[in-house]
C-alpha cells in the first residue's frame, strides 16, 4: 500500500467517529478492510488509543473554528451580492 493511502486510513480515522470506533474495536480487521498490508496491520494494533482520541478532538477543534472563521454565506457576502445584483442594470458598459 502506499504512503498516501495508508495516511488517507489515519485521516479517515481522526475525522470520523464511527470509523474511529469500529478501529479501536478490531484494528486489524479494519486496516485489512482498507486493504493495507500486514506490516501496517501489525504497526497499527499498537497505536497509542489516548494520543490518538487528543488528536482526533484537536482536529475537530480545528476545523470548527475554521468554519466559523470562514462562513459560506456569510452575512457580509450575502450582503454584497444582493447589492451587486440591484446595481447591475445601472452600470455602464
Amino acid at each position: 500500500m502506499s504512503a498516501r493511502a495508508f495516511e488517507a486510513f489515519l485521516t479517515h480515522i481522526y475525522m470520523d467517529v464511527g470509523a474511529r470506533a469500529r478501529f479501536k474495536a478490531n484494528p486489524r480487521a479494519e486496516a485489512r478492510r482498507a486493504g493495507l498490508s500486514d506490516e501496517e496491520c501489525t504497526a497499527l494494533e499498537n497505536t497509542d488509543w489516548v494520543g490518538l482520541e487528543m488528536a482526533a478532538r484537536s482536529f475537530a477543534r480545528k476545523r470548527e473554528l475554521k468554519r466559523k472563521e470562514h462562513p459560506r454565506n456569510s452575512f457580509k457576502d450575502t450582503l454584497r451580492n444582493l447589492l451587486a445584483s440591484f446595481s447591475a442594470p445601472f452600470r455602464r458598459h
